[in-house]
């Protein structure tokens, strides 16, 4: 078969090709390629002058330059037997323009039902972090001690909170928990031997493996133990004049169940301090309060680790703490102290924009309103007759759309970001199915792509050749939104 056929062999649908093709007898590929509109014609239209006014020129030429060359490409690859309408190409630029410019265009309605989703930015900011980061626009009090006008630390504000929390010494914070382990590492360890478990050798997303971690961080990792078991007695065998530290890591993104065991932080620091050696604790999520309140299971509490004498602690700030991303360093003075006078320090250094929103959402943690206050625990603890009520309005909604048919069912949400891995939560799901007209136009796969690439995009679950959306990690008033969004996709569809 010759190549542009074979390409475009599986082309669906009857829609008329420009310059007299249809889909039934695929015109071929070097055919269609001509027929794509020039930039230079397409910047001469009415519709592209005021997009280029609304956006700017520049801007609105890179990203038809780019959309153009995706057609291209999907025309070469056989994914696509035909040339859009102008009115069409300027809908998709308008659409990628409003994405990248503006607020509104990234904004995305997460009915997946993982609560801290990693694709969608982890934890939602509360209103008093956004606030602050708006704050901060112009000149700020960064890092400025008003009595003298010196510079001052950085994070001042947030070590003070710290400390009444956790009862810790001091604490710094650091780009992500990843480079917090580094810094740690490399600064308290270097070109010695670091003890850990083989049971805590964890992967972590986009390859964060703690061994090529502790490679980079020019300390000597000495592995102990089994995969389910380590006993005290093999750290205490491993440590010799060469020891560094002893290294315990939290598993928060797995379990190991069954015959398994492995000594808890408290037993570790009676170890480290009969050979004076410090302990690094690495909590991954980290917990600030007890997550038993909210209905789910509990993770190691920062304040625990301080108290059974950790010497340095380190956990994220985006998830559990539902700030922004940052990596929070915790412990004695002496090691913070020397943990700010490393050069990787400066390198994995904060921005303003982190500091004021971890700043606004660690008040309310010192304030005891983070149940009231942060997007997260607000979702953990909606009531079943909100969760019900929420999802009758979105299947009443949906359920009126041609060809669109809607249920309620009982499902379970998921806390998500390697954060209690296998804690299901009770939810309710509008379960949202297509007849057969309909499904013949696009597949529910089809669908899904649709609403993602919509402004707001939507994202849900696909499963059993239906779409589900979760009520749970949904905002006030994004139910009509959904429904929107599904009357246009359905209507794109006819």
């Amino acid at each position: 078969m010759p190549g542009d056929a074979r390409s475009l062999q599986n082309c669906r649908g009857t829609d008329k090709v420009p310059g007299g093709f249809n889909s039934h007898t695929p015109p071929p590929i070097s055919e269609l390629l001509k027929k794509i509109p020039s930039v230079s014609l397409l910047l001469e239209t009415l519709e592209l002058q005021k997009l280029s006014k609304r956006f700017g020129g520049e801007i609105l030429k890179s990203e038809l330059r780019l959309l153009l060359e995706e057609l291209r490409n999907k025309i070469k690859n056989g994914k696509s037997c035909g040339i859009p309408e102008i009115n069409k190409i300027t809908e998709q630029l308008e659409t990628r323009l409003t994405r990248f410019t503006s607020p509104e265009g990234r904004r995305a309605i997460n009915a997946t039902g993982i609560l801290l989703h990693t694709g969608l930015g982890r934890s939602p900011l509360c209103s008093e972090a956004l606030e602050a980061l708006a704050g901060m626009g112009t000149y700020s009090l960064l890092q400025a001690d008003l009595a003298s006008g010196k510079r001052s630390l950085r994070e001042e504000k947030i070590e003070r909170m710290l400390i009444r929390l956790t009862g810790c010494e001091a604490a710094t914070v650091v780009n992500n928990n990843a480079a917090a382990t580094m810094l740690i590492l490399n600064t308290l360890a270097a070109g010695k031997k670091v003890i850990l478990s083989r049971g805590q050798l964890i992967e972590i997303g986009g390859e964060f493996r703690m061994p090529d971690v502790m490679a980079r961080s020019s300390v000597i990792m000495q592995e102990i133990g089994t995969t389910n078991r380590t006993h005290l007695k093999d750290y205490e065998k491993a440590i010799d004049e060469n020891t560094g530290a002893l290294l315990h890591v939290h598993t928060s993104n797995f379990r190991v169940r069954g015959f398994s065991g492995t000594p808890d932080i408290k037993e570790l620091c009676s170890l480290a301090k009969k050979y004076n050696l410090p302990v690094i604790d690495d909590l991954g999520s980290g917990a600030l309060v007890p997550l038993s309140r909210y209905g789910i299971t509990d993770e190691p509490l920062v304040s625990d680790s301080i108290k059974a004498g950790s010497s340095v602690i380190c956990f994220s700030g985006d998830k559990l703490i539902n700030g922004p991303q940052a990596g929070i360093i915790c412990g004695k003075k002496e090691f913070i102290q020397n943990i700010r006078k490393n050069p990787f320090a400066r390198m994995f250094r904060v921005c303003k924009l982190t500091l004021a929103a971890l700043e606004a959402t660690l008040v309310h943690f010192v304030n005891d309103t983070q149940g009231e206050a942060l997007p997260f625990y607000k979702m953990l603890t909606i009531s079943a007759q909100n969760l019900e009520k929420k999802a009758k309005l979105l299947a009443d909604l949906a359920g009126k759309i041609k060809g669109v048919k809607a249920k309620i069912i009982d499902d379970v949400s998921y806390v998500g970001s390697g954060s209690l891995p296998d804690e299901g939560i009770p939810t309710k799901v509008v379960c949202v199915s297509f007849d057969n007209a309909n499904k013949s136009k696009k597949s529910i796969e089809e669908i899904a792509i649709c609403l993602r690439l919509g402004v707001p995009s939507v994202f849900c679950r696909v499963k059993d050749d239906a779409l589900y959306f979760d009520m749970r990690t949904l905002f006030d008033k994004e139910e009509r939104e959904i429904a929107e969004a599904l009357s246009s996709v359905m209507k794109g569809c006819s």
